[in-house]
C-alpha cells in the first residue's frame, strides 16, 4: 500500500510538473512576443511566487489536519481552473488589465503548485523505510526537475504548434485525467497528524529548520535572479535565439539538473565512503558561490559571452543540483515525524519567498545592468546560502536515514 501511494503521488506530481514548466515558458514567450518589458514579465510571475509563501505555510497546516491526498488533489484541480481561465485573456485588452488578470491566474497557479509540491514531498516521509529517504526524495525531486525541463520545451513547442489557447486547453485536459485517476485510486489518508495542530504551529520552532529554510531562501533566489527573466530575455533579444531555441536550451538544462539530483546519493557515497550530509551541504554551497562569481566576472568583462553562459550554466546546474538535493534530504531528516507537513510547508514557504525575490530582482537587475548585474546578484545570494549552511546542526542520530547508509550500488 505504501509503495502504491508513493507511485500515485509521484505520478500526480509528474503530470503537474509538466504543465507547470510548460505554463512558465508559454507565458514568458507569449508576452515577450507582445512587447512586454522584462520588468513587466517579472511582475506576471510575482503573484505566483507570493502565493507560494502563504500556500506552503497554510497548506502544511491543512495537510496535517485533513491528509496530504486531499491537498494534492486540490492543487491539481486549481491548476485546471487557472489554465482554463487564462484562455479568456485577449490581446485587445488594455495592458494593465491583461497584466492584472494574468497575475491573478498566476497567483492561483502558484497556490496549485505549492499545494501539489508540499503534499508530494511530505508524503515521501510516510512511505520511506530506513536508509531509503534520501533516495526516494532524490528520485522525486530529480525526476520532477527533469520533467519541468521537458515542460519548458513542451510549452515553447505547443505555442508554435497550436497557439497560446490551444496549449492551455491541452494541459488542462491532461490534468483532468490525472485528477480523475487519483480520486479513484488514492483513497487513503496520507500524512494526517494524530493531533489537530493549531494555526500558530505553521511557524517552525526548530532552529535547524529555520536555518535550513534561510539557506533555501537564498539558494533558490540565486537561481531565479538570472534564470527566470534575465537569461531567456537575453538569449532572445541580445543573442537572437528563436523561441524553440530558448525553450529547448532551458529545457535541456532543467532535465540535466534533474538527472544530477536523482543521482546525488550515489555521487556523494561513491566508493561506500561515509558522508556528513551537513558538512557536504556547506562544501557544495561554497563551490556554487565560486562558480557564480566566475561566471559573473567573465560576462562582466565580455569574455566569450555565449560560451560562458552556456558552459557556465551547465556547471552552475550541476553544483546547484547537489545543493538542492542535500537540502531536500535535510529538511525531512530534521522534520518532526508527526508534524512533517508543517515543517516541510514552512521550509517551502522560504523556498517560495526566495523565488519571489529572485524573480523580481531578475527583471530589475536586467533592466538596470543587463545580464551581468543579474549574475552578480546571484553570486551574492549564494554567499548568503553558504553562511547559513555553516550554522546547520548535525542531523539527529536516531533519524535512521543517513545518506551514508544508502547502498550506492542500488
Amino acid at each position: 500500500m505504501r509503495l502504491r501511494n508513493y507511485a500515485l503521488v509521484t505520478a500526480g506530481y509528474w503530470v503537474f510538473t509538466l504543465t507547470d514548466g510548460a505554463l512558465r515558458m508559454l507565458v514568458l514567450l507569449h508576452f515577450n512576443e507582445l512587447g512586454y518589458s522584462p520588468v513587466a514579465i517579472a511582475f506576471l510571475f510575482l503573484a505566483y511566487e507570493f502565493m507560494g509563501i502563504l500556500t506552503n505555510l497554510l497548506g502544511g497546516w491543512v495537510g496535517a489536519r485533513t491528509g496530504l491526498n486531499r491537498t494534492l488533489i486540490a492543487g491539481l484541480g486549481l491548476q485546471i481552473v487557472a489554465l482554463a481561465a487564462l484562455t479568456l485573456e485577449s490581446p485587445t485588452w488594455e495592458r494593465w488589465l491583461s497584466v492584472s488578470f494574468v497575475m491573478a491566474m498566476q497567483a492561483l497557479s502558484g497556490v496549485a503548485k505549492d499545494l501539489t509540491k508540499m503534499s508530494s514531498k511530505s508524503a515521501v516521509k510516510t512511505v520511506a523505510g530506513d536508509g531509503s529517504l534520501f533516495r526516494l526524495v532524490a528520485i522525486l525531486t530529480g525526476s520532477k526537475n527533469a520533467l519541468k525541463g521537458v515542460g519548458f520545451f513542451a510549452g515553447a513547442a505547443l505555442l508554435s504548434a497550436v497557439g497560446y489557447d490551444g496549449a492551455l486547453w491541452t494541459m488542462a485536459g491532461a490534468l483532468a485525467v490525472t485528477v480523475t485517476a487519483l480520486l479513484i485510486f488514492l483513497n487513503e489518508d496520507i500524512g494526517k497528524s494524530k493531533k489537530k495542530p493549531p494555526l500558530r504551529s505553521v511557524l517552525s520552532k526548530s532552529p535547524a529548520i529555520n536555518r535550513l529554510s534561510a539557506a533555501r531562501f537564498f539558494l533558490f533566489g540565486s537561481r531565479d535572479i538570472w534564470f527566470v527573466v534575465a537569461l531567456p530575455v537575453f538569449l532572445s533579444d541580445q543573442l537572437g535565439w528563436s523561441e524553440r531555441g530558448v525553450g529547448g536550451f532551458l529545457a535541456i538544462w532543467i532535465i540535466g539538473y534533474g538527472i544530477v539530483q536523482s543521482y546525488a546519493p550515489r555521487l556523494l557515497t561513491r566508493g561506500n565512503r561515509h558522508v556528513d550530509e551537513v558538512r557536504a551541504s556547506q562544501h557544495w554551497a561554497l563551490a556554487l558561490a565560486l562558480v557564480s562569481a566566475a561566471i559573473a566576472v567573465l560576462v562582466a568583462f565580455d569574455v566569450a559571452v555565449t560560451a560562458t553562459i552556456v558552459g557556465g550554466l551547465i556547471v552552475f546546474g550541476i553544483v546547484f543540483a547537489m545543493n538542492s538535493s542535500l537540502h531536500s534530504f535535510l529538511v525531512l531528516a530534521f522534520a518532526d515525524d508527526d508534524e512533517v507537513a508543517l515543517d516541510v510547508g514552512f521550509y517551502y514557504s522560504a523556498n517560495a519567498a526566495g523565488r519571489l525575490v529572485g524573480t523580481l530582482l531578475s527583471g530589475l537587475l536586467y533592466l538596470w545592468g543587463d545580464l551581468a548585474a543579474a549574475l552578480w546578484g546571484s553570486a551574492a545570494f549564494v554567499v548568503l546560502t553558504w553562511l547559513f549552511a555553516l550554522r546547520l546542526p548535525p542531523t539527529p542520530e536516531n533519524v535512521g536515514i543517513s545518506l551514508s547508509s544508502i547502498d550506492a550500488g542500488d
